[in-house]
């Protein structure tokens, strides 16, 4: 596909300068150089400037006072221009206004800390990753990928141990037993499945009223990823599935999924729903799809904008899948 890595989070070819992270002397080096910079998260939400469609991620010197608020070390990401660049999580901040839409499927709040300029503002990076340059993009992916997994992986998955992280935070070693541990990424397939002139959609519980996307479900260990796409479609949606493609990929930071976009062709259009993988599935022509993403089409909302579903849908309108 060739506008494969136009999609969301991917074609920004950041330099992850993984050669740094064992450097010791080299990662002092630059943690001392006034051209290095950081970026700043407050519970997954990436610190933002600038309004509505045009927004950027904010690149602090190391030495802003808003730093003192994170608990842990920095984690090196790259460089960008020959300059390295890290992430810093200041979760343990409590800010002053209410958070009640932190954590909600659309979290449209920003919360501003006291040491910023009043149009910086931690921001949801689901709601305004559409807004952001593919660099700033794939810095924030990888910063809140990286972080999450941090959060949730302190200790020895051998033997409960608590873990310490080396190698920049690209690693967690534990003291005890020795073991090693890397961040996790989980595949996951998602697909764009034809039958003629229609497309298989469909809709999990807790989604906004409407809304449908296509079908999605993690790989199994020993599984290729044709044989998930056609497992999955039938064990969510009771639809076989003959020949499927690999399209594009996607990182996922929500929490730490790649997604391998695919397309797979029905057998039939035969639908045999199981309600314990999804509320509901239905077959779209590109009439109604079209309607959809043009809001014209009540009762079906597209996928959202800056997902790998939406990419792959609005190039199956325009035939640009090869």
């Amino acid at each position: 596909m060739r506008t494969a890595e136009q999609v969301t989070f991917g074609g920004s070819a950041l330099d992850r300068a993984a050669e740094l992270r064992g450097d010791v002397p080299a990662l002092a080096a630059v943690l001392q150089d006034p051209a290095t910079r950081t970026i700043v998260l407050w519970k997954g939400k990436p610190l933002l400037t600038g309004e509505g469609s045009e927004r950027s991620l904010v690149r602090l010197p190391l030495d802003h006072p808003i730093l003192k608020e994170a608990r842990e070390s920095p984690i090196l990401l790259g460089r960008e221009d020959g300059a390295a660049r890290f992430a810093h999580d200041i979760s343990a901040w409590v800010p002053d206004e209410d958070i009640s839409e932190v954590g909600a499927f659309i979290d449209r709040s920003e919360q501003r800390h006291p040491t910023l300029p009043d149009d910086h503002g931690f921001a949801e990076l689901r709601s305004v990753m559409t807004a952001l340059s593919p660099r700033d993009a794939e810095l924030a992916a990888t910063a809140k990928a990286i972080l999450g997994w941090h959060e949730t992986h302190g200790f020895c998955a051998r033997c409960g141990a608590q873990s310490d992280v080396t190698q920049a935070g690209w690693q967690r070693v534990c003291q005890a037993c020795g073991a090693s541990h890397f961040p996790r990424t989980d595949p996951v397939v998602i697909m764009l499945i034809t039958h003629g002139n229609k497309v298989l959609l469909g809709r999990s519980p807790g989604w906004p009223e409407g809304m449908y996307s296509c079908l999605a479900g993690f790989v199994e260990p020993g599984e290729t990823i044709e044989a998930a796409v056609r497992r999955e479609v039938w064990e969510e949606a009771g639809v076989r599935v003959g020949e499927v493609r690999y399209l594009s990929s996607q990182p996922w930071p929500f929490p730490a999924s790649l997604m391998f976009g695919c397309q797979g062709i029905a057998l039939s259009d035969d639908i045999n729903i199981d309600p314990v993988e999804i509320e509901d599935a239905l077959w779209a022509s590109r009439e109604d799809v079209m309607d959809a993403l043009a809001g014209l089409r009540q009762g079906l909302l597209p996928a959202r904008k800056g997902a790998i579903a939406h990419f792959l849908l609005r190039n199956w309108l325009a035939d640009t899948l090869d």
